[in-house]
């Protein structure tokens, strides 16, 4: 006993080059200390990765670890495989990389950690197997190079053919692995396909073990959703209507992943989304929006969207499931992922037609948007702010509805309250939906005093460049259509050339029509400041200011052009008064 204890070291470390070494090939010493040995010098192999010492102590302990694994008792396997699983997920950053050097991913040592655990899976003691398993999924979840190397060791089909023969539990460890796998890359997750998986996982779906069929879920959801190849490939293994079998299951981690599975399948192409809903997803689907469970309704609420945003008719098919007026109520949902998902749901709704939006707008779906946009901050409202936008778009009579329903001053508040640019270019997108049908709606956005914000924004050089083009055309947007005078004089003092000439234009349109918005353009100062622009000749800006002259008499515009003053001090120097 105290000779094999002297080869492990104070920090649990064995030294393979002490001379106690051989004494513990011989059987008589291997006791439940063998047991303590291997655990110590399977952590070894992750501290000296740590170290950066990977090739001395894999190379040195390959063949004493062979030993002593072959010596060892079934339970004695068991126990040290149980450490290893364990080693796997709490040092998993420790594996292969150091923590005060930085990762260095070696790539020797993933080659002989993964050829130390790939016979463990033909073990003769399931638990062994099943440990192995777990201990490899653990290390491919990690991160896409341990993966790889899972890959690149020939484990994936050996893992397949095992899933048909094995044990639930063997086959839940399976599917893990392959799930870890394919969830890196699309690279990845078609090594997988390629090795046969999806057959064998399809299988799975029909096991009488839901943990099974979680699994088995999980990992098809993990292959489908990097692209439509992919998806297809897993639609042709006839994947789809067990998944449909599987959201109508009891359990509800399953129906969670059977429903987040058939989205990452639908949201590819119009041709996915068909296949999910000739299965008959989406009646299934709609009846578990009101499920008391806040993570189904996130994924249900997502399959949904993702069916109803390739088509006019897909997105048909899932109104015609009633989800109206049901939908609503997720709104107002205590998760806020909840709240957003059926906000998109209702935003790939409203954008394909005018008739669809104003069934929305009838359902008093854009009033509840509208409240949960005033609940809600940051990423939670940028669908509902598309969605106001996409109704408002289709027509003057479904603007107005968004602006009864107190859908601008809440948009310009998301305008002026949000911090990230890509929601401030969702606001100021949809204001300019709102405010280009016709003059009511202009003034209804102008009025908000939502203009010089965006014309901050738009010349804010901190602004994306994606900001400051929506913001531009937002700007125009409403500015043709704008007759309200006082909201458009600002711009005369702060705007640039390219705004300017639509601000003179909508002037020179108004103007000549309204006597009291003339007498108001004099003593308000927009006059003299007409007279201080500088245009060129021949230019539209120019040709607009000459029409706001010809608005009013000559020695006015004479009067408030610059010098003038001048001119007149000059005839005061140069007259010549009457003398008696």
């Amino acid at each position: 006993m105290l000779v094999s204890m002297a080869c492990v070291t104070t920090e649990g470390h064995v030294d393979v080059h002490g001379p106690c070494w051989p004494v513990l090939q011989t059987r008589a010493v291997l006791t439940s200390w063998s047991v303590l040995l291997l655990k110590a010098l399977l952590k070894s192999v992750v501290h000296a990765a740590a170290r950066g010492n990977v090739m001395a102590m894999v190379c040195s302990c390959r063949r004493p670890c062979g030993c002593l694994w072959s010596m060892l008792s079934p339970e004695a396997k068991w126990k040290s495989m149980i450490h290893v699983a364990a080693a796997c997920k709490g040092e998993g950053s420790s594996f292969f990389c150091s923590g005060t050097d930085g990762c260095r991913p070696i790539a020797e040592n993933k080659r002989c950690i993964m050829s130390l655990l790939r016979p463990l899976l033909l073990d003769v003691v399931p638990t062994i197997q099943q440990t192995a398993a777990l201990a490899l999924g653990r290390l491919a979840n990690y991160n896409d190079d341990l993966a790889e190397a899972v890959v690149k060791g020939d484990i994936l089909p050996q893992l397949v053919y095992s899933l048909a023969e094995q044990n639930c539990v063997y086959k839940k460890a399976a599917a893990f692995v392959l799930r870890a796998v394919g969830k890196h890359s699309p690279q990845l997750a078609q090594a997988t396909v390629d090795c046969g998986a999806l057959d064998s996982l399809v299988m799975c779906l029909e096991d009488f073990d839901p943990g099974v069929k979680e699994a088995a879920a999980w990992a098809l959801a993990y292959i489908a959703r990097h692209n439509a190849e992919l998806s297809q490939a897993v639609v042709d293994a006839g994947a789809v209507p067990l998944l449909v079998f599987c959201i109508q299951e009891p359990e509800i981690a399953l129906k969670r992943i059977a429903a987040s599975a058939l989205s990452d399948i639908s949201k590819h192409s119009p041709e996915l989304a068909q296949t999910v809903v000739d299965a008959g997803a989406i009646a299934h689907l709609a009846q578990m929006i009101l499920n008391p469970d806040e993570k189904l309704k996130h994924q249900v609420l997502s399959a949904l969207s993702h069916i109803a945003k390739h088509s006019v008719d897909l997105a048909e098919m899932v109104v015609e499931a009633e989800i109206f007026p049901v939908v609503l109520t997720c709104l107002k949902d205590k998760d806020e992922y909840v709240k957003k998902n059926a906000c998109t749901l209702i935003r790939e709704i409203a954008k394909h037609t005018p008739e669809l939006s104003q069934l929305i707008v009838n359902a008093g779906g854009v009033a509840a948007v509208i409240d949960c946009l005033e609940s809600c901050r940051g990423n939670i409202r940028l669908p509902g702010i598309m969605m106001l936008g996409y109704v408002a778009a289709h027509s003057e009579n479904l603007a107005m509805a968004v602006i009864i329903s107190k859908g601008v001053p809440q948009l310009s508040a998301c305008l002026s309250e949000e911090p990230e640019d890509h929601i401030k270019a969702a606001a100021a997108w949809a204001l300019g939906q709102v405010g280009r049908h016709t003059p009511e709606h202009a003034r209804a956005v102008a009025i908000t005093n939502v203009l010089p914000v965006l014309l901050a924004l738009y010349m804010s050089s901190e602004s994306s460049e994606d900001l400051q083009v929506k913001s531009k055309r937002a700007i125009k947007n409403i500015i043709q259509k704008c007759t309200y005078l006082p909201a458009l004089e600002p711009f005369l003092y702060d705007a640039p050339p390219n705004i300017l000439k639509y601000v003179a234009g909508q002037f020179s349109k108004v103007l000549p029509h309204d006597s009291k918005a003339r007498r108001l353009f004099v003593t308000s100062g927009g006059l003299k400041k007409i007279q201080e622009i500088k245009a060129e000749p021949g230019s539209l800006l120019q040709e607009y200011i000459n029409n706001i002259n010809n608005c009013y008499p000559e020695e006015i515009v004479r009067y408030y052009s610059p010098g003038y003053s001048d001119t007149l001090l000059q005839r005061v120097d140069s007259y010549q008064p009457l003398t008696n």
